[in-house]
């Protein structure tokens, strides 16, 4: 068994919405696993993004890099289309100025095809996400021998 960021585009994860997209900021640096690459939003709140992971996977921590965000809704589902989202966590965070917010969600593992992460309210009028964290343990490798 190992632990495995499934929040990888190179693990075949996707950002299959968002509800605002600047060419040079795009969803898809969500995924890319650099933080110096980043999503921004394009002002008014919400602003929300959904993450499809193609297989159901099983997440025991959720860590996010953002910047500015002030509540954070995340939801999670296991159909197999988008629908029927069901809530993770709401949570205000710290606002770190000049600084990264980083933020862990430890959970007693949960599935999840999709999770969508709803931002409420910012720091700003504009806020960035840098980074997607979810650390599971890979069913693949636990039928290796």
């Amino acid at each position: 068994m190992k632990f495995t960021d499934y929040c990888l585009s190179s693990e075949g994860t996707d950002v299959i919405q968002a509800t605002s997209s600047d060419e040079k900021y795009p969803p898809e640096n969500i995924t890319d696993g650099k933080s110096e690459t980043f999503w921004t939003t394009t002002g008014m709140f919400p602003q929300a993004f959904i993450i499809c992971f193609h297989k159901c996977v099983t997440i025991s921590k959720l860590t996010i890099q953002c910047y500015c965000v002030q509540t954070l809704r995340i939801e999670k589902s296991i159909s197999k289309d988008p629908v029927d989202f069901e809530e993770c966590i709401e949570k205000e965070l710290q606002h770190k100025e000049g600084e990264l917010q980083t933020e862990e969600f430890s959970f007693p593992e949960i599935q999840a095809t999709y999770l969508r992460f709803i931002i409420l309210s910012g720091f700003d009028a504009f806020v960035s996400v840098h980074r997607v964290i979810a650390e599971g343990l890979t069913q693949d490798s636990e039928n290796q021998t």
